[in-house]
């Protein structure tokens, strides 16, 4: 049964649909099933664990982020954890929206409070500030992807007021906490490189996607904080590699990287994008 608006408090309304991606459902369904028809990339034989996928508008990184949860689809999860960065709101720690859930145009996504609640009580870092979520897009555009990839699922978002390797380490520890018994799947949500030439940030991004190829996670959050590289959600990034690594999922591939300006044709100014999966490998 489909979940109502009323049956379900408070519910977190889409600030982005009609803009960032269509807010007609049926068109936000036709356009993410033709993401996915046009993904041509590797199978993963493995059990995946972790996802890092852009957040911009889909015009510009939707055909990134199908390269990701095209892999998923018909999977079946105990819960996703989707971390974001937070743009429009300061604060200190992770956020948690802890109970009710976020609305797309394809329905309501519960959050999982009891694994909420239990990342709360592990964790002093991870705090509810409501505010911290009226506004941000970096996790409700990950979601109309994971409803078409997945179907019904519960999962719990997280927004990081600080992205420090400290609190990355710490978030990190806390999913593993939460997901042992539990099948997983964690999304870091990122863009990377904004607003240079196309070539500075091909360059640029290079370095950022060395360090995810890598797993160097510390890496990665130190090249950020002396402004060698950019990625609005670099802290996410770093949970997914570190959390990966506790839930003995050490094997990653690099799926897609692009920029705006492989769409728009624009390539004075430009915004990149990627796409990543961490897997523990099986074998038959």
């Amino acid at each position: 049964m489909a979940i109502e608006v009323e049956d379900m408090d408070p519910v977190r309304k889409s600030v982005i649909a009609g803009s960032w991606y269509p807010g007609n459902p049926s068109v936000l369904r036709r356009d993410i099933e033709h993401y996915f028809n046009s993904v041509s990339g590797p199978r993963i034989q493995g059990e995946i664990v972790g996802l890092i996928a852009p957040h911009a508008g889909y015009m510009y990184s939707g055909q990134i982020a199908a390269s990701a949860y095209a892999l998923i689809r018909g999977q079946k999860y105990d819960a996703v954890i989707v971390v974001g960065p937070s743009h429009r709101y300061a604060f200190h720690g992770v956020s948690v929206f802890s109970q009710g859930g976020y609305e797309t145009p394809l329905g309501i996504v519960p959050v999982h409070q009891d694994i909420a609640e239990k990342m709360k009580q592990i964790s002093k870092i991870v705090v509810d500030v409501p505010q911290a979520h009226l506004q941000e897009h970096s996790v409700e555009i990950q979601l109309p992807f994971l409803q078409i990839a997945l179907g019904e699922f519960s999962f719990l978002p997280l927004v990081m007021g600080d992205q420090n390797v400290e609190t990355c380490r710490q978030l990190a520890e806390t999913i593993y906490q939460v997901s042992r018994g539990k099948k997983i799947l964690i999304v870091g949500s990122s863009d990377l490189s904004h607003f240079y030439h196309y070539n500075v940030a091909k360059k640029m991004d290079a370095v950022t996607l060395a360090y995810l190829e890598k797993g160097d996670a510390r890496g990665l959050c130190d090249s950020l904080e002396k402004r060698e590289i950019e990625a609005c959600g670099g802290g996410p990034m770093a949970v997914v590699m570190l959390a990966a690594r506790l839930m003995k999922a050490d094997k990653m591939l690099l799926l897609k990287y692009a920029n705006s300006g492989d769409v728009s044709g624009d390539k004075n100014s430009v915004v990149g994008y990627a796409a990543a999966v961490y897997f523990r490998e099986t074998f038959n």
